[in-house]
């Protein structure tokens, strides 16, 4: 007998089957009845589980998203969709025209006109009353739910609310005392050292310049998030205000405050955060200086926690200019021990600054970091003095650390090593102009509005050379700008104007300069808005 010739199955029939028998019988039905076809199998599933199916709501988004929400009851439907895929609730008012979406400790009012139209958008803390959100109603106004959806992710993951009802309302009670007492540490009167008091907040203020909560902020500089979660742990938190009315000030201007003791605290498994928008790179040293201020140790798992901080699993303890690399170029490593990084200046005048990473392993680790823990309202004006430090010392390295590499033979005039020293103290060395012997400029960041420069050898006979140095490194906040003066310097032997150096003109009171690097702590501008309505932010050092 002839064997018989079989045809393989074809693996994919059942399905390209039923995808085709789906397409016949849906081909002449309405896009609603196919979305509430999808709506009714959701609903089935609830009933068999407490969790949507993500392929159900990322079918029926993608259902959404293929039409125009015309109507009332796609734009709720829209909304409903967002607040299960970001983990909310949400429900219609009895009166219908209010759509509200839930958590455990904020909601959102979407309230409709007659028409269907969105009338506004409000945010609300339990306890506290709505606060319109012109961002987030002019959004849904436009219809551009990808981007309303964004602003609800940040404003959910501003509180972990993974415990229970009552340790999340606690919780959010001692949020609500950090956030009063921080205020009026912000509103207490101080003496303003230049013509902008928003600018003078920002620079040298004693928590920097606060938006309160719910306050769609518009200011220029870093800023951070004043946040709480739930934690593993257990911290001691604040069950009223620890600052009075009309406190006593300490001799360096600060109040006065409680410490948290039975009368004012309560035990609980959560803690307050000072949050980044996006992970920040920061020397080790000052990490350890967090945690000797807070006292907060493994509030985080011990694969993303470092020195009680948390920080980025797989970016902790790394040299810091792979850290800047990271943050402004999202590499880590050139693939060698050592690199030259290419500046150009005005002038096609090339400059190129190398790191040997053998130099950098201890001095200058650091890690990436999301957020800082603390207990204490009192913790913030140091926790910040910390940071204005750290931004003060990134942006210079940051102003040699760029996305060009000098090639070997390439055209260079002048190369530059930075090498470490301890804490933000460093030195640059390089071959004279004029000599050919070697040099060196020794630079000590003090803090945010100190910078101490010194020169080796003194070529140029004047007694305040040092000083000028650092006048103009202040003033630019820029490392090749100020290397650039000073050779300037040494062939004419006089100090070059404001213009040559791009400094600004010689005023020390206030870092005001721009430099031609980003700074590494992620920067807002002028004309944007807060991304995260619902949280108390600090600007606390401007864009360099």
């Amino acid at each position: 007998m002839e064997s018989e010739k079989r045809v393989p199955a074809d693996k994919d029939s059942p399905a390209k089957s039923l995808i085709t028998a789906l397409h016949l019988k849906y081909v002449e039905k309405p896009w609603s009845e196919t979305i509430n076809l999808v709506c009714r199998c959701m609903e089935k599933r609830k009933k068999d589980s407490n969790v949507p199916s993500k392929q159900l709501l990322d079918c029926l988004e993608r259902l959404h998203k293929a039409l125009n929400a015309t109507s009332f009851t796609d734009m709720v439907t829209r909304l409903e969709i967002i607040a299960k895929h970001k983990g909310l609730g949400s429900h219609l008012s009895p009166s219908e025209d209010v759509c509200y979406i839930t958590s455990d400790i904020f909601y959102l009012e979407v309230l409709f006109q007659p028409a269907g139209e969105v009338a506004d958008v409000k945010v609300a803390h339990h306890g506290e009353a709505p606060v319109s959100s012109e961002m987030l109603c002019n959004l849904l106004r436009l219809k551009n739910f990808e981007e309303f959806g964004k602003e609800l992710e940040g404003l959910s993951s501003l509180f972990n609310t993974s415990g229970d009802s009552e340790t999340n309302m606690k919780m959010f009670s001692a949020l609500q005392f950090v956030e009063k007492d921080l205020l009026k540490m912000f509103q207490i009167p101080r003496p303003v050292s230049s013509g902008d008091p928003c600018l003078d907040n920002v620079l040298h203020g004693r928590i920097g310049n606060v938006t309160p909560r719910n306050n769609e902020s518009r200011s220029c500089g870093n800023k951070v998030f004043v946040t709480a979660e739930v934690t593993n742990t257990i911290q001691r938190l604040p069950s009223a205000s620890v600052i009075a009315d009309s406190p006593q000030m300490t001799n360096e201007g600060f109040p006065v405050h409680a410490t948290l003791d039975d009368l004012v605290s309560m035990e609980l498994s959560a803690c307050l955060f000072l949050k980044f928008p996006r992970p920040v790179p920061i020397l080790s040293c000052f990490i350890e200086e967090f945690h000797r201020l807070t006292g907060c140790d493994q509030v985080f798992p011990l694969h993303c926690c470092f020195h009680g901080i948390s920080v980025s699993e797989d970016l902790k303890q790394v040299p810091f200019y792979e850290l800047l690399m990271k943050t402004k170029m999202n590499v880590m490593t050139w693939g060698s021990d050592s690199c030259c990084f290419l500046v150009t200046l005005p002038g096609h005048h090339r400059q190129g600054y190398v790191i040997s990473q053998q130099w950098w392993l201890k001095p200058w680790e650091g890690a990436l970091v999301h957020k800082i823990p603390f207990t204490h309202p009192g913790h913030v004006p140091s926790l910040l003095s910390l940071l204005r430090h750290q931004t003060a010392f990134s942006t210079l390295i940051a102003s040699c650390v760029t996305g060009k590499r000098a090639q070997p033979g390439s055209s260079v005039d002048f190369h530059f090593e930075i090498l470490p020293y301890t804490g933000t103290s460093f030195s640059l060395s390089f071959q004279h102009p004029v000599t050919g012997s070697m040099a060196s400029l020794f630079v000590n960041v003090v803090d945010s509005n100190h910078i101490s420069c010194k020169l080796f050898p003194p070529e140029v006979p004047d007694p305040s050379i040092d000083d000028w140095i650092s006048k103009v490194m202040k003033r630019c906040m820029s490392i090749p700008v100020t290397m650039r003066a000073i050779f300037r310097k040494i062939a004419s032997r006089e100090t070059p104007t404001a213009s040559e150096t791009g400094a600004a003109p010689e005023n020390t009171s206030e870092i005001t300069a721009t430099t031609s690097s980003s700074l590494p702590i992620a920067q807002e501008n002028t004309q944007s808005a807060n991304h995260c309505p619902g949280a108390l932010v600090m600007f606390f050092l401007q864009n360099l």
